[in-house]
C-alpha cells in the first residue's frame, strides 16, 4: 500500500499498472513534500566512526557528552500527545560478548555501539530518548510533517547497519573481537510525553504510548542486521523507499499484535 492509493488526483494522472519513471517520482516528491535539503554523507559517517572506535580501543578515548536536545524538546511538550516515529535498535549477542571479553573491553564496545547509534539518529534529524542496556531508543517528531520523519527514520536504520558493518566491525576485527550485529524496529503513532515529578527542570521526562511498545515488539522480531517497520511507517515513506521493503509473512503465530479492527498489524522487512 502506498500513499498514492489514497490520492485520487494522483491515481488519475498515472494509468493503471504503469511503471513509474524518474519523472513520476519527481512529481510524487513534490506532492509528498519529499525533503531534499538534508543529505547524510555515509562515507564520512563511517570514517568518523572508525576513527572514534579505533581511538577508544587503542587509547581509551571517551565520547564527549552530546547536547541533550531531547530533554529540552520533551520538557517543552510535557503532558501533550504527539505524533512521532519511534526507532528501537538493539545489539545482538551482547551476552556472548560479555562472556568472551574482559570487562573493560566490553564496556568500551557497548559504549561505542550506543554512542555511534545515537550519533546516527541525530544525523538523521532524530532525537535520542534513552539508552536501555544494549539498546538505543530514538524518535522523530511528526506533528507538522508525517512523511519526512518516516523517511528519516528508515534511512537512519539503513545507516545504522552500514555504520556497524563498515565502520565498527572492521576495527573490531583488527583486535580479533567478534563482529557486532543489530536489530532495528520502527513504528509510527501518537504518544504521551510525561514528567515524573513537579520539578520542571530536573524531574525525569519520558514518552509513553502504544507506538513505543509496538516498535519494541517489532524490533524483537527482527533478524540480525534486519530492519522491520510497521504498516503505519510503510504507508508514509516515499514510494522509492517502499520498493525496498516487502511484507513479512509470519509463521506459527510468531507475530500476534492486532489492530482495533482485529486484523493482524502488517510488518515490512527491508530487502534491498
Amino acid at each position: 500500500m502506498s500513499d498514492t492509493k489514497n490520492n485520487p488526483s494522483q491515481n488519475d494522472s498515472l494509468p493503471e499498472k504503469q511503471t513509474k519513471t524518474k519523472k513520476d517520482y519527481g512529481i510524487i516528491d513534490m506532492m509528498l513534500s519529499q525533503p531534499t535539503q538534508r543529505v547524510v554523507d555515509s562515507e564520512t559517517l563511517i570514517k568518523q566512526t572508525q576513527n572514534r572506535v579505533w581511538r577508544a580501543l587503542k587509547s581509551g578515548y571517551e565520547y564527549s557528552p552530546a547536547a541533550d536536545e531531547s530533554d529540552k524538546f520533551l520538557r517543552k511538550h510535557v503532558s501533550s500527545r504527539m505524533k512521532m516515529v519511534v526507532l528501537y535498535v538493539d545489539l545482538v549477542g551482547s551476552t556472548n560478548i560479555a562472556l568472551e571479553l574482559p570487562e573493560d573491553k566490553v564496556a568500551i564496545i557497548i559504549t561505542c555501539f550506543a554512542q555511534e547509534m545515537a550519533s546516527t539518529i541525530r544525523q538523521h534529524s532524530g532525537y535520542v530518548l534513552k539508552f536501555v542496556g544494549d539498546a538505543v531508543i530514538g524518535y522523530f517528531p511528526a506533528e507538522e510533517n508525517q512523511l519526512a520523519p518516516a523517511d528519516n527514520a528508515v534511512l537512519c536504520g539503513k545507516s545504522m547497519i552500514s555504520v556497524i558493518q563498515k565502520g565498527i566491525n572492521p576495527i573490531l576485527n583488527q583486535y580479533d573481537y567478534p563482529d557486532l550485529a543489530i536489530k532495528v524496529g520502527i513504528d509510527y503513532g501518537e504518544n504521551m510525553i510525561v514528567r515524573y515529578g513537579s520539578d520542571a527542570q530536573k524531574s525525569h521526562v519520558d514518552i509513553l504510548g502504544p507506538t513505543m511498545n509496538i516498535a519494541a515488539k517489532i524490533q524483537n522480531m527482527a533478524k540480525p542486521n534486519q530492519i522491520l517497520i510497521g504498516d503505519e511507517v510503510y504507508t508514509r515513506i516515499h514510494p522509492s523507499i517502499q520498493s525496498t521493503f516487502e511484507k513479512v509473512v509470519w509463521k506459527n503465530n510468531e507475530w500476534k499484535y492486532r489492530r482495533s479492527t482485529g486484523d493482524l498489524y502488517p510488518v515490512y522487512a527491508y530487502v534491498d
